[in-house]
């Protein structure tokens, strides 16, 4: 099929115009004749036309006449330009349905790579949500590890607690055994001293009668009085180191009260720690569910982006599909 704009009538006026000056009508003779254009196949095929023709018309009976010879060759010349004319206009209304097409398509593709990037985009912004979802679950079970160290802190410190309680219940009791057992060595102090004073008085009277009575006997009742001092000197030595063991009592007992007093404080301080504990404790089952709520939130985010992402690829191959020609199809 020639190019738009040449014909087998414009090949054979500059085949005519070429013979008419006497020279041979070669194909790049009439491409010449015809403005350099045109495609020397399509010159070639319509030059070997005419030439055919024209053995044809040699061949003829002599009886035709040479006016029905040119008005069959102007009939035919007319139907080919009206044929030719038709195939342009057919060429020229299939290039623009195909430059519609090529259109349409480039616009597809255009929309289809714009899904592409947007797909794209929503796949990246899919995994940084995935991502940031696994690092709040991971976030999670690290506050729900810290809760449960947190939580087994607070068992061992009521544990611990109770223990220093009875410890401080066992050291209240010592320590009352111990004010008992003191009062008790008072009292048994006081009675021996009044014993021993009565006993003294006693014995101060029957020496004072027997030295009224008896001053014959004053040699052997010195001697008795010599016992009688060293057993003095004796219970007072006793005396005094009662009143030292007294005096150390005294000191342990006041040792004792100070150390309860250090444990009292201590407990003190335990039970403002606990509380704290308590509070942070309260603090992460606030932050867990908090977690809770965030991680519902970007499951139904990141449902919501597949659902968009699934309607975007549906779209991108309906887009992507050809469309189909309904002219072609007519044409074949």
């Amino acid at each position: 099929m020639a190019r738009g704009g040449i014909n087998k009538a414009l090949v054979q006026k500059a085949r005519q115009a070429i013979l008419a000056r006497g020279e041979h009508p070669s194909i790049d003779a009439v491409r010449v004749a015809l403005g350099n254009t045109g495609s020397k196949t399509t010159i070639h095929r319509y030059l070997k036309e005419l030439e055919e023709a024209d053995h044809g018309r040699r061949a003829a009976p002599a009886a035709l006449s040479d006016e029905l010879a040119n008005l069959v060759a102007h009939l035919a010349e007319q139907l080919l330009e009206e044929a030719q004319a038709e195939v342009t206009r057919e060429r020229e209304l299939q290039d623009r349905e195909r430059r519609d097409y090529q259109d349409r398509l480039r616009q597809a593709e255009d929309r289809g790579q714009q899904f592409e990037g947007k797909c794209t985009e929503l796949t990246e912004w899919l995994q940084t949500a995935q991502q940031e979802l696994q690092q709040e679950r991971q976030a999670r079970q690290l506050a729900e590890v810290e809760s449960a160290r947190l939580l087994q802190a607070h068992r061992d410190l009521e544990t611990r607690l109770q223990d220093r309680d009875g410890q401080i219940r066992s050291l209240e009791e010592k320590h009352q055994h111990a004010r008992d057992a003191l009062e008790h060595y008072r009292q048994a102090a006081k009675e021996q001293r009044e014993q021993e004073q009565h006993r003294h008085e006693g014995q101060v009277q029957q020496l004072q009668l027997e030295l009224r009575q008896l001053q014959q006997t004053l040699m052997f009742k010195q001697d008795e009085m010599t016992q009688l001092n060293r057993d003095n000197a004796r219970l007072l030595t006793e005396a005094r180191q009662q009143q030292k063991d007294l005096r150390a009592l005294q000191l342990q007992l006041t040792q004792h009260e100070q150390t309860l007093e250090k444990r009292q404080r201590t407990l003190i301080e335990s039970e403002q720690a606990n509380s704290a504990l308590r509070e942070r404790c309260d603090t992460l089952q606030c932050e867990v569910a908090r977690l809770d709520e965030a991680r519902a939130t970007q499951s139904q985010l990141v449902q919501s982006l597949q659902e968009r992402l699934v309607e975007a690829l549906t779209q991108l191959k309906l887009l992507a599909s050809p469309p189909v020609d309904s002219t072609s199809n007519q044409a074949g």
